[in-house]
């Protein structure tokens, strides 16, 4: 039988080899910017493969040595529209990363917030023939589970083991050595579009570099933007992008959801465009700067100039109010929220011990968006910034670089995934033709 995730295991090779050689780059493909940062692998300091499941991402073990970052072209919605034009922005963000490395990266990892996300939760359980847990025993218990018929075109980009039971005791995180009969696995599987993972290994390889690993932005964003006790209690990482916002839900140390808002900060930038009839580079200036959601009484004093190019010189030297402009802006913020907390409410997220919600990426950095978030949620918001890593430049630490941190760390300490195991082909089973349920609405 063919393995099907031959890909998968292919560029967890080259991310080893990468490793090797002490040098590997990460690429967040956005709708707005590409960003590009090249790592220093230091291989004495803990970032080989170690054998420990559910292992949290650290920071020692590498630096940031090069950094660059240019305007996305061809990409819509997360999703590559221009091939070439994304090649080009590409091929510019690694250039200046690699330069200021002052080294040649041969590994890329990417980050992607298109594909249309869909996330599964699995089970599986199996009895053990030695009365201990071995190594092979969580390849048998994952190839165990039920896969779920998630249709034609998709492609599989997580398939991770969250948490294990040995004889109805539940929680372990790496079951190996200890002694029962009876081994159960629950997993969380994601999905994306085999389209657009083929257009990024294509648009990359005509980069010259080697696709070494994808993850979901909102995978990336959640391990960079929530601390410690937040992955572990329960937490929601919103990753307001340009064009979507990347929604995970992480406990227990691992992503247990994963869903994308075809929305973001470009809707918000189009409506103020169209509503103040200025370009649309003027409108995201005018949102960068006097952006708010919130008006108060201050707000219809504050006169804000538009300062356009269009030969008109009476429209051009206009001024509106700043209460006009949260006017525009406001209400499609409050569609976004709103469209994330429906996704956060059918995937249970009201079942966990903790409901924090974090807001990063981007379009996070519109003021007072915090306090209209926990209206909208009815839980406990903050805005949340990647966490420091060493040699990361100042420019490149806000929350609009939530996705690039993220993916450094998955880089250097990845997550076990269903083919880091030798699973036995032979036990592959059948496709369901349901839905997997939510696992946790059972088991948290």
């Amino acid at each position: 039988m063919i393995d099907p995730y031959a890909s998968q295991r292919a560029m967890r090779a080259m991310r080893r080899s990468a490793m090797q050689r002490g040098v590997i780059a990460v690429l967040d493909i956005g709708t707005y910017k590409i960003a590009a940062l090249v790592l220093k692998i230091d291989p004495s300091d803990g970032t080989q493969d170690h054998p420990a499941i559910g292992r949290m991402a650290g920071q020692a073990g590498f630096r940031v040595i090069g950094a660059g970052t240019t305007r996305s072209r061809g990409v819509q919605f997360g999703e590559i529209s221009a091939m070439s034009e994304t090649e080009n922005a590409i091929r510019t963000a690694l250039q200046a990363a690699q330069k200021m490395a002052q080294t040649r990266v041969d590994h890329v990892m990417v980050s992607l917030s298109g594909g249309n996300v869909r996330s599964y939760g699995l089970a599986g359980e199996v009895d053990l023939e030695n009365g201990t847990v071995a190594e092979n025993d969580i390849a048998r218990v994952m190839a165990a589970a039920e896969t779920p018929d998630f249709g034609h075109g998709r492609d599989v980009l997580h398939a991770q083991p969250i948490n294990f039971a040995l004889d109805h005791r539940s929680g372990l995180s790496d079951p190996r050595g200890q002694i029962g009969n009876q081994l159960a696995c629950d997993m969380h599987l994601v999905t994306v579009d085999t389209a657009l993972i083929q257009n990024i290994c294509n648009c990359l390889r005509r980069c010259d570099v080697e696709l070494a690993g994808i993850v979901t932005s909102g995978y990336a964003s959640g391990r960079a933007a929530l601390v410690e006790d937040e992955q572990e209690l329960g937490a929601a990482c919103v990753d307001l992008g340009a064009g979507t916002s990347g929604v995970s839900i992480f406990i227990k140390k691992h992503m247990i959801y994963a869903d994308t808002v075809r929305m973001g900060g470009a809707h918000v930038t189009t409506d103020i465009s169209k509503g103040l009839q200025v370009d649309f580079e003027t409108a995201e200036r005018i949102k960068t700067i006097h952006g708010g959601t919130q008006a108060t009484s201050m707000d219809d004093r504050e006169m804000i100039e538009i300062s356009g190019d269009s030969g008109d010189w009476e429209k051009d030297r206009r001024c509106v109010t700043r209460a006009e402009l949260i006017g525009i802006m406001r209400p499609r913020i409050e569609e976004i929220l709103e469209e994330v907390r429906a996704r956060l409410d059918a995937a249970g997220f009201g079942h966990l011990p903790s409901q924090q919600v974090v807001l990063t990426g981007g379009a996070s950095q519109v003021p007072g968006i915090d306090g209209l978030a926990a209206r909208i949620f009815g839980q406990q918001v903050r805005l949340g910034r990647p966490v420091r890593v060493r040699g990361l430049p100042q420019a490149a630490s806000g929350p609009a670089f939530g996705s690039a941190v993220g993916l450094s760390l998955l880089a250097s300490h990845p997550q076990d995934e269903w083919w880091d195991f030798e699973l036995p082909v032979e036990n592959y089973p059948a496709r369901s033709l349901r839905r997997a349920v939510k696992w946790f609405r059972d088991n948290w």
